[in-house]
């Protein structure tokens, strides 16, 4: 009898310990799937939120574009409607004719012409001469020509031609009364590409051409030297 009831707890203990070992086995999976799941959520959850704020992001960066391009536009429009429109009207014309067949002396007008060419004379502004094209020197490509000096003898000196520019110019600038000259030189000897008194000598830092410029207006001038002819034309700019 005593044997019979060991070998009943017995079987009843093993069946205890299945149980539990079942039960046991059942929370286990239990909450290996909920931690799994959880771990999903998190992932999916992360994911969503770095996608909202990369949405973000982006549509700041749009709107930014969009801020940083009307501000362009702006600025543009605003350049465009404060900036004036300049009309050139010709004032005066007047050509000289080239006597003379020595290329060193054509040579030194078409430098000094290229200088001159396109200077603009402010509005009371007072135009010089030599301050504008500065000393005829070799280094700046000038050649020796005839030149006259105090006395009225012809030499050879750099920059010989020049004053046919300046004589050049003199007769244009004649033609505008707005424009004052205040410093003008005869030549010791007659020239014969203008008429009398109508030539103004240069000599850097002793004989200059100057003038004001008295039209309400800027000025440009337009200097070239073309086949057979040193040519100065002056312009007035006009805002509109």
């Amino acid at each position: 009898m005593v044997i019979y009831m060991n070998k009943k707890l017995g079987i009843f203990i093993i069946i205890a310990l299945l149980l539990l070992i079942g039960i046991g086995i059942y929370f286990y999976i239990k909450n290996t799937n909920s931690n799994d799941r959880n771990a999903n959520y998190e992932a999916n959850k992360t994911s969503a939120e770095n996608n909202t704020s990369n949405n973000e992001k982006t549509s700041n960066t749009e709107q930014n574009n969009s801020l940083n391009e009307l501000n362009t536009t702006s600025t543009n429009t605003s350049n465009t409607v404060n900036t004036p429109k300049t009309v050139e009207e010709q004032l005066s014309a007047f050509s000289t004719k080239i006597y003379s067949n020595d290329s060193n002396r054509t040579k030194n007008m078409e430098i000094t012409t290229t200088a001159l060419n396109g200077t603009i004379v402010k509005n009371g502004e007072t135009f010089s001469f030599c301050n504008t094209i500065g000393p005829s020197t070799s280094s700046k490509g000038y050649l020796e020509a005839d030149i006259y000096d105090h006395n009225g003898n012809k030499k050879k000196g750099y920059g010989g031609g020049n004053c046919q520019v300046s004589s050049t110019l003199y007769n244009a600038v004649l033609a505008v009364p707005s424009l004052t000259v205040t410093e003008r030189h005869p030549h010791s000897n007659h020239v014969p590409y203008v008429p009398n008194d109508k030539d103004a000598a240069v000599a850097y830092g002793s004989y200059d051409f100057k003038f004001k410029n008295n039209s309400g207006n800027d000025i440009k001038i337009l200097s070239s030297v073309t086949t057979g002819l040193v040519n100065v034309s002056l312009l007035s700019l006009k805002a509109q």
